[in-house]
């Protein structure tokens, strides 16, 4: 009676996964496999990797690195700072314009 076999256990797919279609051309927006594969052997990087490296490149581009104000200095913070900057003869001014 020959052995059963065991099936492998795979790990369940994850809901995160992105599904990257390739384009026919290349173009400003997307490229072919081809290109990908060529930028992975130029990089000595995996094809995943590349695209992690891109959107990478892209994140650094396009958002912005620096928390958006959220209004006007309040005055504990007007306090604060003119505590910290050595007082002369300039008075420092509340407004730019």
């Amino acid at each position: 009676m020959p052995a059963k076999r065991t099936a492998a256990k795979r790990k369940p797919a994850t809901s995160g996964g992105l599904l990257l279609r390739y384009r026919d051309r290349d173009t400003g927006y997307g490229v072919t496999r081809k290109t990908a594969t060529r930028l992975a052997q130029t990089l000595g990087l995996s094809e995943t990797q590349v695209v992690h490296v891109a959107l990478a490149n892209l994140a650094r581009q396009t958002l912005p690195r620096y928390e958006a104000d959220t209004g006007p200095l309040t005055a504990e913070q007007l306090a604060a700072i003119d505590k910290l900057v050595p007082q002369g003869r300039l008075k420092p001014s509340r407004r730019l314009f």
